[in-house]
C-alpha cells in the first residue's frame, strides 16, 4: 500500500517542494517526507487522500530547513560582518521590474507568520483547495480562510498597484474563493 502512495504522490510533493526551496533541496525534502510518512504510516488509514497529509509533512520539513538555514546564515553574516563587497550588477538587477517585484515579494513572504505563509504556499504552489490546505496543516477550514485572507491583504498592501499583473492562471496572491 505505501508503494502506491509513493507512486501516486511523489511528483506532487516534489513540485511543491521545488517551488518552495529549489530543485536540489526538493529532492531531500521528498526523501525525508516519505521517510517520515513511512515511519508514521499507521496513523494514515488509507481512506482519505494522502496528498494533504504528505504536503503537511513536507511543509513542516521545509520550515525546519528554513530555520536551520537562518541560523547558518546569521553565523556567516557575523563572521563576515567587516567585509563589504560591491556587486556592479546589483543596480542593473534592481531596474528590472520582475527582479524588483520578486525580491520584494520574497521578503514580504518571509515576514508573514509561518501559518499564513504555509497556507498561502500550499494553496498557490501545491494547488490544494481550502480543505486540502486545512488537512495538510491540521487546522480547521475557517482558519485557512482567515490565514489566506490576512496573507492576501498584507501582500497586496505592500505591493504598489502596478507591480502585480492579475489573471495569469492561479494568481500567486489568491483571490477570494467559495471553496
Amino acid at each position: 500500500m505505501f508503494a502506491e502512495i509513493y507512486d501516486r504522490h511523489e511528483r506532487v510533493v516534489f513540485r511543491y517542494a521545488a517551488r518552495r526551496v529549489g530543485v536540489v533541496r526538493a529532492e531531500d525534502i521528498v526523501s525525508e517526507t516519505f521517510l517520515v510518512a513511512y515511519d508514521r504510516r499507521e496513523i494514515f488509514d488509507g481512506s482519505a487522500d494522502a496528498r494533504p497529509w504528505l504536503l503537511g509533512i513536507a511543509t513542516r520539513l521545509i520550515g525546519k530547513l528554513s530555520r536551520e538555514e537562518a541560523r547558518a546564515w546569521r553565523g556567516m553574516v557575523a563572521a563576515d560582518l567587516a567585509r563589504v563587497d560591491e556587486d556592479p550588477f546589483h543596480a542593473a538587477d534592481d531596474r528590472l521590474d520582475a527582479g524588483r517585484v520578486a525580491g520584494r515579494l520574497g521578503r514580504m513572504l518571509a515576514r508573514l507568520p509561518a501559518g499564513d505563509r504555509d497556507a498561502l504556499l500550499l494553496y498557490a504552489f501545491a494547488d490544494l483547495d481550502y480543505a486540502g490546505v486545512a488537512s495538510a496543516l491540521g487546522v480547521p477550514v475557517g482558519t485557512i480562510r482567515s490565514r489566506l485572507n490576512r496573507a492576501r491583504r498584507k501582500l497586496r498592501a505592500a505591493l504598489p498597484a502596478g507591480d502585480v499583473e492579475e489573471n495569469h492562471g492561479r494568481d500567486f496572491v489568491p483571490t477570494p474563493s467559495t471553496e
